[in-house]
């Protein structure tokens, strides 16, 4: 999935809530969704517009009255019947793209709205993901300590703690989303909590 399309997902996931603006429509992207935080206004209109112009989402003007000292409009910015069909059709997606590190966040952002099966799917396939890292962390590793080369160690030991920590983090998760689809502790499965 493309980081564009990444974005349209994220978009289309906080309108499924409720109208918004574009400025608010960026906050959130920022409190909200980490990797989005530098997130300019000249990467998120023209994303907009795309979406509009594909029928996902409408743009109203007549609810929007003028944003304070400014001449221009608020346009409010809401799903189409479409774009309600794409996002169940990619909350419905399991596949590699859903778990890659570009759209993990995103998805896992949107867990709430998303089945419990599709949730395993993408928690184990990110975790199979980070395991495949952990080897290949673990390997450059081993290279740059025959070189003796502190800095690079010391990089690659911070990776590899950070890629252990997420590993540890989707295995409670992954237990979890099994207990409540078992019927052991269905309170704590989406939130991940112990």
């Amino acid at each position: 999935m493309a980081k564009t399309d990444v974005l349209s997902l994220a978009i289309l996931g906080m309108l499924a809530e409720q109208p918004l603006h574009g400025y608010q429509i960026r906050k959130r992207l920022g409190t909200e969704l980490g990797p989005f935080r530098a997130l300019s206004y000249g990467s998120l209109y023209p994303c907009l517009k795309r979406m509009v112009g594909a029928g996902l989402i409408a743009a109203d003007e007549s609810d929007a009255g003028r944003v304070s000292g400014s001449k221009r409009s608020r346009i409010a910015y809401g799903l189409t019947e479409d774009g309600e069909r794409r996002l169940a059709e990619e909350l419905a997606n399991s596949g590699a793209s859903a778990w890659d590190d570009d759209t993990f966040d995103v998805r896992f952002s949107l867990f709430t709205k998303t089945d419990s099966a599709t949730r395993l799917r993408i928690l184990e396939g990110r975790r199979s993901r980070l395991s495949e890292r952990l080897e290949e962390v673990n390997e450059g590793l081993a290279r740059v300590r025959e070189r003796h080369d502190a800095y690079t160690t010391e990089l690659h030991r911070h990776g590899l703690e950070r890629v252990e920590r997420e590993v540890e983090w989707l295995d409670k998760l992954i237990e979890n989303e099994r207990s409540a689809t078992r019927g052991d502790n269905p309170s704590t499965a989406s939130a991940g909590n112990n």
